[in-house]
């Protein structure tokens, strides 16, 4: 059983950390307020909150796992206070510190209609700095984070969320009002 948790940890961390990629991409495609090719603008902000929800199940069920096996050694409370971990504190810390700041995004996101649109999309910035610390979870704490197919596909995810980033920050971007974007 401890082989099949430890598969399924491992496994269900990669897909995250694609699916959070995902996630951060089309987050700003969303703001744009544009169509990507082949999508239309609802289209886009549907992706961005199916997305999201499945890189949380994913996240669950990668957390879930690895408190089960008794080879990660991670307790309930190591996953809700950074770098209390018995082993490699500073690379599961940093996966706890990720977990914190999408537990905040989700919880905010639920409570969007209680939350002013400034409040919410201050607190949904986090997104930007649960990104780099997960990926950087992934390479020091996984145990194929060093390896050439997991360093490939972290390359991918930065340079897809790179991309999107540059993007976000070129002229180009220009925001287009939508009654989702209008505060």
């Amino acid at each position: 059983m401890t082989t099949a948790l430890w598969v399924l940890g491992r496994g269900s961390g990669v897909v995250s950390l694609v699916l959070l990629s995902i996630v951060v991409a089309l987050g700003i495609a969303t703001r744009s307020g544009r169509a990507i090719p082949g999508l239309p603008r609802f289209a886009v902000t549907a992706l961005h909150r199916s997305a999201s929800l499945l890189s949380v199940v994913f996240l669950a069920v990668h957390v879930l796992t690895l408190v089960l096996d008794p080879y990660a050694g991670l307790t309930w409370l190591s996953l809700i206070v950074p770098f209390t971990a018995a082993a490699h504190p500073v690379a599961y810390g940093l996966g706890t510190v990720a977990l914190d700041l999408v537990g905040a995004l989700v919880a905010t996101s639920l409570l969007r209609h209680r939350l002013s649109p400034r409040v919410w999309r201050g607190i949904h910035l986090l997104a930007y700095a649960a990104w780099p610390i997960a990926l950087v979870h992934g390479v020091v704490a996984g145990t194929d984070g060093t390896s050439a197919w997991m360093l490939a596909l972290t390359g991918a995810c930065v340079a897809a969320v790179g991309a999107a980033f540059a993007w976000r920050r070129s002229r180009s971007f220009a925001e287009i009002p939508t009654p989702e974007l209008v505060s």
